[in-house]
């Protein structure tokens, strides 16, 4: 059936489904159990465009096969005092694509995270399951997720304040994997608004060889598209996203402004404990390709040992036009 003639008894039992399906999400969501930990997830400034990075309910959002790829240099120029660059990259590639048969969409991710002497491999692959709500289109997504960690030890020789600290008598290279998940709902209006929660890194895994422990990071993110009176060829597009990690709050809150759909440009401010950023943001649709390129400015002391932070970001997707539902007509010359 189609949306909007859905019988009474039958939107009643979607709604019971949903209920069923999001009080035990968002209790499990809000657990807040704290513990010794270690290692964030990283932050992006073009987030609106790559919720797929911390959200799996997203999958499936476009409505077609979805791959899009970013590359993050964070504090361009930041070095440690025997010349090495040890500032932060990130380099991200997401795929998703609903899947009709499963009744929702799969994604995946790889995440590459350098961060000094550390580096972080990570793959995620989830599910989302996908439906018809009121006017939009409400998800719930689980993904499982591995992640490689990799310390240089030999780095900190000349750098550790305690020689006696046994974390630090390695001379070598080491490596170790945690194996964890992630949850997540969204909920979209196309075309207007969106809203999600999710939290990353449920289980906090520790990793056995290098004492690493992955911190729970919880999402809160929403957005709204409002067409400018009298100007129908442009389009205000502010979101937010706020980010917690049971020791530290983060905020991004961003203002864009498209043109036709096809071009956007705009400001964003991301509010952290250890940095205050402005950013400058400019992208463009061409065709099926979504191009994206932002600048951060650090407003902090940061901003003398670095010439800010750079990301580009590249996406392509094959939009799939599918009938959702097959009509049937009945003639009694063929019965």
């Amino acid at each position: 059936m189609r949306r909007g003639t859905t019988p009474y008894k039958s939107k009643q039992h979607i709604y019971l489904s949903v209920v069923r399906i999001v009080i035990p999400l968002v209790f499990l969501l809000l657990d807040m159990g704290l513990v010794v930990r270690a290692q964030q997830l990283p932050v992006l400034t073009q987030y609106m465009f790559n919720q797929m990075a911390f959200n799996p309910a997203y999958a499936g959002s476009n409505g077609g096969i979805c791959v899009n790829g970013l590359l993050r240099e964070q504090w361009i120029g930041f070095k440690d005092n025997d010349g090495n660059r040890i500032l932060p990259e990130t380099i991200l590639l997401t795929v998703d694509a609903p899947l009709r048969v499963l009744h929702g969409a799969l994604g995946g991710s790889i995440t590459m995270d350098r961060i000094g002497y550390f580096q972080n491999i990570g793959v995620q692959v989830g599910y989302a399951f996908r439906m018809d709500l009121g006017a939009g289109e409400f998800a719930a997504g689980i993904q499982a997720h591995i992640i490689n960690y990799r310390i240089d030890f030999s780095k900190f020789e000349g750098h550790i304040i305690d020689p006696g600290d046994p974390v630090f008598q390695e001379n070598n290279e080491k490596s170790d994997l945690a194996i964890d998940a992630d949850l997540g709902i969204y909920y979209e209006v196309p075309e207007k608004y969106y809203i999600g929660f999710s939290a990353g890194q449920l289980f906090q895994s520790k990793a056995r060889n290098t004492s690493l422990q992955q911190r729970r990071t919880y999402y809160l993110t929403g957005g709204y598209n409002w067409m400018i009176p009298n100007y129908p060829n442009f389009e205000l597009k502010p979101s937010a996203l706020l980010v917690y990690d049971g020791g530290a709050f983060g905020a991004s809150i961003s203002a864009l402004v498209a043109y036709k759909k096809r071009f956007w440009g705009g400001l964003e401010g991301r509010f952290y404990p250890y940095d205050n950023v402005v950013a400058i943001l400019a992208g463009a649709n061409i065709k099926s390709f979504r191009i994206g390129l932002s600048y951060d400015v650090s407003l902090s002391s940061m901003n003398r040992f670095s010439n800010g932070s750079v990301e580009v970001m590249l996406g392509y997707c094959f939009k799939i036009e599918v009938e959702k539902y097959r009509k049937r007509y009945k003639n009694t010359r063929f019965l």
